[in-house]
């Protein structure tokens, strides 16, 4: 066989078929169909998304918060300022490796800030 013919052929020696067209029917329904509901489904999934981003939002405002009250409470609350501030640091290395860089020291005091500057303007 020479190189012409080879290449016809292909493997195994058989020849290869040209593809055939075939007609097929659009993939989508006209535009007139799918308007109504696809409106109606993008409402329900930006509705979704939003309340989903509210909930979320509202929880870690709240866990800041009672992270905040315990370490004011349970550690900074003492007159032993310089072991409170170790024991922060001590958390903040603890909580990072479990749950990454949102945890660390300077974030927990933030938390602590943020817990008493709200807590002393909401008391007046």
């Amino acid at each position: 066989m020479t190189g012409k013919g080879k290449d016809q052929a292909g493997k195994g020696g058989k020849k290869r078929k040209k593809a055939e067209l075939v007609p097929t029917r659009p993939a989508t329904p006209p535009d007139s169909a799918t308007t109504g509901l696809l409106g109606d489904i993008r409402s329900l999934i930006e509705t979704a998304r939003s309340r989903v981003a509210t909930t979320v939002n509202t929880e870690l405002v709240m866990l800041n918060w009672r992270i905040g009250d315990r370490i004011q409470r349970d550690i900074l609350g003492q007159e032993r300022a310089e072991y409170g501030e170790k024991v922060v640091e001590a958390l903040g290395r603890r909580l990072t490796e479990e749950y990454g860089k949102g945890f660390s020291r300077p974030n927990l005091f933030h938390t602590v800030f943020a817990f008493r500057d709200g807590f002393s303007r909401s008391e007046s």
